[in-house]
């Protein structure tokens, strides 16, 4: 029953991480983050492998997957960091998420919660072939939608890996703990017996 109960809420897990991966991955597509996309298909992929690990009892992809948990942990705290300055990191170094191939930043800077966006004409300071905006009255600045969904991300994360170490630890012990012999017998192996080619013969006495 323990194991039971601990795969069920291990899949659970996976799915609301699949869920949020998701979510996340369309709304860094809109704002052309290839780093964070990059990362989300990935995170998608170990998620996938986690949940073929719980339903068919494989705790090597368990494993697999609790490792590249510990990963994601430390890629969501670097985006935390990056989107609160912390230390060196600015969001001027745009190259960070978009490996430089574009000036684009999180979707939610122009599209969040009662954001307005006002064109500037004519800017000196607009790269060829681009606009300068302004935004104004958002209820949320972007910096802090991305961090509270960094935040979800590790939330889930540190849940996924205690509970995949468990399932895993389980089905290790179940696997250490299987009885060779016992094992052969439950497949319905018999040893094979050697057939007596000695044949008794009667004895007959003089009376």
């Amino acid at each position: 029953m323990g194991r039971c109960d601990g795969r069920c809420t291990l899949v659970v897990i996976c799915c609301l991480q699949l869920v949020a991966a998701l979510q996340r991955q369309v709304f860094d597509f809109l704002g052309f983050q290839w780093a964070p996309i990059l990362a989300n298909f990935l995170h998608i992929i170990a998620i996938i492998v986690g949940v073929f690990g719980t339903v068919q009892i494989r705790s090597r992809y368990l494993i697999l997957y609790a490792v590249w948990l510990v990963v994601w942990v430390g890629w969501n705290s670097f985006i935390i960091c990056f989107y609160l300055e912390v230390g060196h990191l600015a969001q001027d170094k745009d190259f960070l998420m978009t490996f430089n191939t574009s000036l684009h930043r999180s979707w939610w800077m122009e599209n969040g919660p009662g954001c307005l966006v006002t064109p500037v004409p004519d800017s000196p300071l607009a790269p060829q072939d681009h606009h300068v905006i302004t935004v104004s009255g958002c209820l949320l600045d972007y910096q802090y939608i991305e961090v509270v969904s960094s935040a979800l991300q590790v939330f889930l994360a540190l849940f996924g890996f205690v509970y995949s170490c468990y399932v895993s630890k389980v089905f290790l012990d179940d696997e250490d703990s299987f009885d060779f012999t016992g094992g052969l017998d439950s497949y319905g192996y018999q040893p094979s017996q050697k057939s007596s080619h000695l044949q008794l013969q009667p004895i007959y006495t003089a009376g």
